[in-house]
């Protein structure tokens, strides 16, 4: 049957119009994840876990496991992995609270001489009422409850990601057998997944490195000016180092506002500078370069990633921000050949070789 004169076939759409059809459609997908976010978080998080914990297996196969106990070992190793988190966070969450208790009556102070300091440089009544209430202790526990809202998610689904994780890693050993099953036809679609999965763990791994040394340096150099509870402050520095470019600012804030409370302006000003240097130089200058190489993703691309995934499934969004966008990237972008140039521009430097022939260069 022919098409009606005039009308407009699938072969025959303008590509501005195709275009404004895969966005619409991507709004639609979007906009569906965003409504299940407490659904799609867990399970992008357990699936992350599997991910990082498969390749576990496979010595352990090599050796004479047999399929289930090498399965198991994986799922021990994931459950291994959440609960030092877990313990890591809850330790620092209670010590900040108790340390808040602790210094109220000084941030109280604080807060005042910070708000006379304001009203001395002429600054208008309410400013500075808004600018010294960031002192105020319920609005420091605010900050370290906004600060925790990944910890406080990620807690209400525990048992939906324990589950994620048990029924990933059993069916993680099924899908090793597809090309067996199915022959050398399913190769391609198996290798981007493989490429994904490589991209995931390089990620976590340079980030995990790259968290430990800014922790440690951290720490020592808090412990060194006494700054109370330098471990604190270590471990938001390593978890918050798992957040691209911004992480450091998170981590910041809550050493800096104790540094006030407890040594005045020149000791805060020391644990600025010294965050300046040396998480502005590890986090913001070196490490993504060592992100972008690992994962092949655009410096642009990953900043962006974090804004973005932040507002479609929440705090969460943040952590999990460059797995997705890789993910986004393998179902929508890789196996196109006519997609050689936006995987080229989302940071792939391999796109336009594995498409066979290289971009012309321009002018």
């Amino acid at each position: 049957m022919k098409a009606a004169p005039g009308s407009a076939s699938p072969a025959t759409l303008s590509p501005a119009l195709r275009v404004l059809l895969a966005l619409a459609a991507a709004v639609i997908v979007l906009a569906g994840v965003s409504i299940a976010r407490d659904l799609v978080g867990p399970l992008a998080l357990g699936a992350v876990i599997v991910i990082i914990c498969h390749p576990l297996r496979h010595p352990l196969e090599r050796h004479g496991w047999p399929r289930w106990a090498a399965t198991t070992a994986v799922i021990v190793l994931g459950y291994l992995i959440l609960a030092v988190l877990a313990a890591l966070l809850f330790y620092a969450g209670v010590q900040f609270a108790q340390l808040v208790g602790d210094y109220a009556g000084e941030l109280e102070s604080a807060a005042s001489d910070t708000l006379a300091w304001l009203h001395s440089l002429g600054l208008d009544e309410e400013s500075a009422d808004a600018a010294a209430s960031l002192l105020q202790p319920a609005n420091v526990l605010a900050f370290a409850a906004a600060l925790g809202g990944t910890v406080v998610t990620v807690l209400l689904a525990f048992f939906f990601v324990l589950a994620y994780v048990i029924f990933m890693a059993a069916d993680a050993a099924r899908y090793a057998r597809a090309e067996a099953s199915f022959g050398t036809a399913v190769r391609p679609t198996l290798d981007r997944f493989r490429a994904f999965h490589r991209g995931v763990r390089r990620y976590y791994v340079v980030n995990a490195a790259f968290g430990a040394i800014v922790a440690i340096i951290d720490g020592l150099a808090l412990w060194a000016l006494g700054v109370p509870a330098p471990a604190v402050w270590a471990i938001l520095a390593f978890v918050t180092n798992f957040i691209p470019n911004i992480g450091f600012v998170l981590g910041l804030v809550p050493p800096a506002v104790l540094a006030l409370v407890v040594g005045g302006w020149p000791l805060m000003l020391a644990v600025v500078a010294i965050y300046c240097v040396v998480n502005v130089t590890l986090q913001v200058m070196i490490q993504p370069k060592f992100v972008s190489d690992a994962v092949s993703l655009s410096l642009t691309l990953s900043f962006f990633s974090v804004i973005f995934w932040t507002f479609i499934i929440g705090p969460l969004g943040a952590i999990l921000s460059i797995p997705l966008t890789l993910l986004a990237r393998a179902l929508v972008l890789e196996g196109d050949p006519q997609s050689r140039w936006l995987r080229w521009l989302s940071g792939d430097r391999d796109a336009a070789a594995r498409g066979g022939r290289i971009l012309p260069r321009s002018g």
